[in-house]
């Protein structure tokens, strides 16, 4: 069997956004302003993102931006923070063009770590600070099992939130020790009581499969128990053990027979949830066939801008990706929350990465195929002037030998067969610039 035809491994890395942040790099002075950043750009459909970097635990799985509590008033001074921050952006945007937000999300971290009435703080920092009407589209807002109280669901449900998403990650007790996150299937039932209660439209649930000890049959039982809820989006994420968490700590290596065991659980989660009524939306993602519809109609994260508040959040332009220092580790977290709170001028990007018309590319194809929808080559032709396949015929020919290629999607569709969703994860990667890989590469986590 040759390169081109070899099976990869099928967990290489889960590519939420490109480039990844660790190829993100200072920006040499005179780092460029925010305004001149967004003076041509089209902001008539933006997306709004605000990072919230606490939780009451880190989970022993969990690589995300975020330090564990907030002692001496740390939340008070981090959203005095975001408000400079989100008084500049909002200047920076400027009136010359209509500056409308399509969708917003509040993720972290777990924003629900902030109190009720540091909540409506926040949803009072993307109305009135950056001008999203909140209750007038999509909002999406990430919660955990101990900070789903009552007063603080009421909040984001009357401030308008469509979407409450919780990271369950299991219903078996020992299966969520075994993955550095303790709790008790009472707290999670009455927590999802809680949201139920709320009326919010969507509850997503993310469960995770992989944790050692997992069999297909307890994986099923969180499932089944997930789908008591009737939620309205599942995630199923595979585990990974990355570098500096909990986990990477305790057992650094992947093998093939995990490998195996995941995409075992990966193909029986994925069949149990198409045979109960849910749609397959991304290989994590899947929604309820009769789910009312979430998300918004005009914005396209392969076309359209984004703003990121908050120290962990990004923000892109169609030239620049830009956003703060990243880290894992939870000192350096800490440090950088720190830095963050006592930054006085957000004018200008600071870290970040330009990206060229071949990165764009890259990027528009790469988010684009990863979506169980597939990409219509036309959209491509008309942005680009050119065709996926003359830009990008190495990799489509090697995904078309893999089989990761759907042929029953017809010549104007480029679609992931179910075998090619099942290796996203290193299909994803496969479309990364050398420059990218190269960055990544020399990345020194801390």
């Amino acid at each position: 069997m040759n390169e081109a035809t070899e099976t990869p491994r099928p967990y290489e890395s889960y590519v939420y956004a490109y480039p990844h942040k660790t190829a993100y790099r200072p920006l040499p002075d005179p780092a460029p302003s925010l305004a001149a950043l967004w003076r041509d750009e089209p902001k008539d459909a933006l997306s709004l993102y605000a990072h919230i970097p606490f939780c009451e635990v880190r989970c022993g799985f969990c690589n995300l931006f975020t330090r564990i509590g907030a002692p001496d008033e740390l939340t008070t001074r981090y959203l005095d923070a975001l408000d400079r921050q989100a008084t500049a952006v909002r200047e920076a945007l400027g009136d010359s063009a209509p500056v409308r937000f399509a969708t917003a999300a509040f993720g972290g971290g777990t924003p629900t770590f902030l109190t009720a009435d540091e909540l409506e703080r926040l949803c009072d920092i993307a109305e009135k600070r950056m001008g999203a009407e909140l209750r007038a589209v999509p909002l999406s807002v990430e919660t955990s099992p101990s900070t789903a109280t009552a007063d603080r669901l009421a909040v984001l449900a009357d401030r308008g939130a469509t979407r409450l998403s919780i990271g369950v990650q299991s219903f078996v007790e020992a299966e969520a020790r075994a993955a550095v996150r303790p709790q008790r299937r009472a707290d999670v039932e009455a927590a999802l009581a809680r949201i139920r209660d709320t009326g919010v439209p969507v509850l997503n649930i993310d469960l995770i499969y992989g944790i050692e000890g997992q069999t297909e049959e307890s994986w099923t039982h969180s499932l089944d128990a997930a789908l008591a809820w009737a939620p309205e989006e599942l995630y199923l994420y595979p585990l990974y053990v990355r570098p500096l968490t909990g986990l990477g700590r305790l057992s650094p290596n992947a093998d093939r027979e995990w490998d195996e065991q995941r995409l075992r659980l990966y193909r029986h989660g994925r069949d149990h949830l198409l045979a109960r009524g849910y749609a397959q939306v991304s290989m994590r993602m899947f929604r309820r066939t009769d789910a009312p519809p979430q998300g918004a109609d005009d914005y396209a994260c392969q076309t359209d801008g984004m703003i990121g508040l908050g120290c962990g959040a990004r923000s892109y332009t169609s030239s620049l990706h830009h956003s703060f220092d990243y880290a894992v580790d939870m000192r350096e977290i800490r440090s950088i929350v720190d830095a963050y709170t006592e930054t006085e001028d957000f004018t200008r990007a600071r870290v970040g990465r330009w990206v060229d018309a071949d990165e764009a590319r890259r990027r528009h194809l790469l988010q684009s195929l990863l979506q169980a929808r597939g990409m219509a080559t036309a959209g491509y032709v008309e942005r680009f002037g050119t065709s996926p396949f003359a830009d990008f015929p190495a990799e489509l020919r090697r995904f078309e030998a893999l089989g990761w290629l759907d042929p029953t999607a017809g010549s104007g569709l480029l679609r992931l067969s179910p075998e090619g969703l099942a290796h996203s994860d290193a299909l994803g990667p496969a479309l990364f610039s050398p420059g990218v890989r190269a960055a990544m590469a020399a990345y020194e986590p801390k």
